[in-house]
């Protein structure tokens, strides 16, 4: 028994030699193995993590860079409040006003058995073919829809766009409250009301004003 343990101790004691042996060969010491101060640390983590260069910090930055005037411009024209209506067509298409937004528009209020708006209808009409930049609506009201259809067949005013507003909810909207009438409209939705008979000069006279030229 004293024989077994005696063997135990001296097989220990060469193991711990035999460990202590392969430090002193390479060189260093149970001393050498103590973790890096403050200083080591310091020169490690300068050598490993460079400093931000300008293109970083430009990539970093760039991404909250302010929109520029052309992304700016490139957003959508408000739409004036006159303009957030819609109505039908006398071809019974569903018309939105905002569509009309960022343009000069001349609303041209009518009724069928109106003579006054049947007499302006080929100035309307001319004035509309010649004035591609500015949007021409016809509103017809005061009257059944029939009755309408048949004005703008007489009138050989076809080509423009017209409302059915039979309840007056466009001219209640853009406040007209007379036949016949125009709304001279700017794409800032500032407008002026003239009321009619306007042959194509009294006609062109407020196209200028409308668009400056």
């Amino acid at each position: 028994m004293t024989r077994t343990r005696t063997l135990a101790v001296l097989a220990m004691a060469t193991l711990l030699a035999g460990a202590c042996g392969t430090m002193e060969q390479d060189g260093m010491t149970p001393g050498d193995a103590s973790p890096p101060t403050s200083e080591m640390a310091s020169e490690m983590a300068s050598e490993t993590t460079p400093a931000p260069t300008s293109e970083m910090t430009s990539g970093l930055t760039s991404g909250t860079a302010a929109p520029t005037a052309s992304q700016e411009a490139a957003a959508p024209a408000s739409v004036p409040a006159a303009l957030r209506f819609s109505a039908r067509t006398l071809d019974g298409e569903t018309f939105q006003g905002a569509g009309l937004a960022g343009r000069p528009v001349v609303f041209w209020f009518w009724a069928a058995w109106c003579p006054k708006c049947a007499s302006e209808a080929p100035a309307v009409k001319s004035a509309a073919d010649a004035r591609g930049d500015v949007a021409f609506v016809g509103v017809g009201g005061l009257d059944t829809e029939a009755a309408m259809k048949e004005f703008v067949q007489r009138t050989g005013t076809g080509d423009l766009t017209h409302l059915s507003d039979a309840k007056g909810a466009v001219w209640t909207k853009l406040g007209v409250s007379e036949q016949s009438t125009f709304v001279f409209m700017k794409p800032d939705g500032s407008s002026e009301k003239v009321s009619g008979p306007l042959n194509r000069d009294k006609l062109d006279e407020h196209l200028r004003k409308l668009t400056g030229r």
